[in-house]
Formats: structure tokens, C-alpha cells, sequence
């Protein structure tokens, strides 16, 4: 019968449901996968599965985006790409060709190694800093500090 439930494609998010509940993916992936397909769908404003394509500069633009205005973390960015990319690779059988070349959002400086890099009573005195709750990074970057790591 024409217009029967059965005879309608799924809808894309409950296709992605699907193929993640098959590949065991755990809840949390499902939810933030869904959550980064809704948002890069919202995006670029599609209207239909067509407007998917070309997949490269999509990609590009909206994790570019994300970068420069949404100010995430890189692994928040890195997970969405993960979540862009299966739904291309997965669900649209469209295997990914080279590099998808968007502005990538700098990695956070580790406390700990900050801290390791004065030696002596500088040390010290960035582990009692940190230790105290005091925030280390804040007083690097004011260079109040920048005597104790030279």
C-alpha cells in the first residue's frame, strides 16, 4: 500500500539510533552523536538527506565554526568529527577521502607540567599555589610568576 508506515524510509537520527544500538555504542555516545548531528544539520540549514553532500566542506565548515565562535574544547571538537564522520562512513556508505583540513582548536596547557618546569623553592612554591586551590594558570599568564620559571 502506498503510504504505509512500513513502506517510509526511516528518519536519519532513528537510522543512527539504530546502527549505533547494533554496534553497541554506549547511551552517552548515542545521545552526544545525535546532539552533534542535530547541531551540524541545524547548521547548514538541510532540508533533505541530498543536501548532506559534499561532505569535505560541511565538515570543514562547521567544525571551523565551532573553533572560532563556539569556543569548545579540542576534544569536544574531536568528538564531533568522530560523530560526523560515521554518519557519513556508516549510514551513508560515503568513505571519507584525505583530510578534512578545519581550524582546530589549541590543546589546554597541563597544570602538571607547568608545574614541573621550575625547580627549588619556584617549585614549591606553584605546588603550594595549586595545591591550595589557588589557580596556577592565572598567575603564570599575569607573569607575576614568570621570575620563578626562568
Amino acid at each position: 500500500m502506498p503510504g504505509s508506515i512500513g513502506s517510509q524510509r526511516p528518519k536519519l537520527l532513528d537510522q543512527v539510533r539504530q546502527v549505533l544500538r547494533v554496534h553497541h555504542y554506549s547511551i552517552h555516545t548515542e545521545r552526544s552523536s545525535i546532539e552533534w548531528i542535530v547541531r551540524y544539520v541545524r547548521f547548514h540549514r538541510m532540508r533533505s538527506r541530498d543536501d548532506l553532500f559534499p561532505p569535505a566542506p560541511n565538515i570543514k565548515a562547521f567544525l571551523t565554526d565551532l573553533a572560532v565562535n563556539g569556543h569548545v574544547a579540542a576534544a569536544t571538537q574531536h568528538q564531533t568529527m568522530h560523530a560526523l564522520v560515521f554518519l557519513y562512513k556508516r549510514l551513508r556508505n560515503h568513505a571519507m577521502q584525505g583530510r578534512i583540513n578545519a581550524v582546530r582548536v589549541d590543546k589546554k596547557i597541563n597544570v602538571r607540567v607547568v608545574i614541573a618546569l621550575p625547580d627549588g623553592t619556584a617549585q614549591l612554591v606553584a605546588e603550594l599555589l595549586c595545591g591550595s586551590g589557588w589557580r596556577l594558570m592565572p598567575a603564570v599568564r599575569s607573569g607575576s610568576m614568570t621570575s620563578m620559571f626562568r
